[in-house]
């Protein structure tokens, strides 16, 4: 094996990202080297390139970044009992500590020490990374390398809709990005009896029709929050998804949700929120979620149920691919102000 391999770094702090040769990560004895066949870019990969105020307060240059990947495992530490060479894997990609009050009472995803691949360590965006085994997540081998890259996100989908409780209640989703088409997805074969959902971009409304929600929402268009108004004849709905991280939508959410209702947040705002407690959230008595990541491993059990089950044919939404090397085109996409892309995946890098 090369010493050294490709990958996409924050080299500094700043806009922009390089693509470089990077050294091959060295495992510990709990860890294993995966050969990374597929990655995928996140929302939160967008904030790291623009380098946001998010960005600027949490990234760490330099660093590889990314977090959503598959690959096959090629080399196992000593200590290493359940996963072996060979094996097609991603992985969760909240590291847990695995001593704190979260990780020993069933909370690892929200562990006090958290530390996330391609934010807080080394990621994906690269031919090899080192995963800790207990974030291994084996996958069938008949899994396609591009739908088993996107696990991660659509195990963010998967949670915010669980946690809602949406079955025989009415939903508004906010955000027509990728985890927000997912939820949509998820949202409808769960139950939910009215599903509306809110997007800016043309080209990903068109991907939300393929499942199927009752009103699409274009809030370059109309106000969000009247249009739901609207479809709802002024009742408003049982649960608000959001998952755009806009304020607006935030504000929107909290008007249209019912007294009562639920709020379940999972956009992260470039910068920081002002919410008026009282009216938003006191006086209206309704319930919030916060969501970060995935449950630890409950929801990846559920992801390859639904995944393997047919029911969510979630490859029209992957509509991209690129070479490593090409990871500024992919961005440029996903930066456009009129944006035609759904999820994008890289690819291996290009043969030298």
């Amino acid at each position: 094996m090369a010493e050294t391999m490709k990958a996409v770094i924050k080299p500094a702090a700043g806009r922009g990202a390089l693509v470089a040769e990077m050294p091959i990560p060295k495992i510990t004895s709990h860890q294993v080297l995966v050969k990374v066949r597929a990655s995928s870019i996140c929302g939160t990969d967008i904030h790291i390139y623009n380098w946001d105020e998010w960005s600027q307060n949490r990234i760490k240059p330099p660093m590889i970044f990314g977090h959503e990947f598959s690959g096959e495992v090629v080399e196992v530490g000593d200590q290493v009992d359940h996963i072996a060479v060979g094996d097609h894997v991603s992985a969760e990609t909240h590291i847990p500590c695995g001593g704190c009050f979260q990780c020993r009472t069933g909370k690892m995803h929200i562990c006090r020490d958290l530390e996330i691949l391609g934010v807080d360590r080394d990621g994906c965006f690269a031919e090899y990374i080192a995963v800790p085994e207990i974030c291994c997540i084996k996958n069938d081998k008949s899994l396609p390398w591009n739908v088993a890259s996107v696990q991660e996100p659509f195990g963010n989908a998967m949670y915010c809709v669980s946690e809602s409780a949406v079955a025989g209640k009415s939903v508004a989703i906010f955000g027509d990005g990728p985890t927000g088409i997912f939820a949509t997805g998820i949202a409808r074969v769960f139950g939910a009896t009215k599903l509306i959902t809110c997007g800016m971009q043309k080209f990903r409304l068109g991907l939300l029709e393929g499942f199927s929600p009752d009103t699409i929402v274009d809030v370059t268009a109309c106000d969000a929050a009247d249009a739901i108004l609207d479809a709802t004849k002024g009742e408003g709905v049982d649960v608000v998804i959001e998952m755009s991280g806009s304020e607006k939508a935030m504000h929107d959410g909290f008007k249209v949700v019912k007294k009562g209702g639920v709020f379940t947040a999972f956009g992260i705002p470039a910068k920081r929120v002002t919410i008026d407690l009282a009216e938003e959230i006191i006086f209206k008595g309704i319930k919030i979620n916060g969501i970060n990541g995935r449950k630890m491993f409950d929801t990846w059990f559920e992801v390859a149920n639904i995944l393997n089950s047919g029911r969510i044919d979630i490859t029209p939404v992957l509509t991209h691919e690129f070479p490593l090397e090409k990871f500024d085109d992919a961005m440029a996409l996903l930066n456009a102000k009129e944006v035609v892309a759904g999820k994008i995946v890289l690819k291996e890098p290009l043969k030298s």
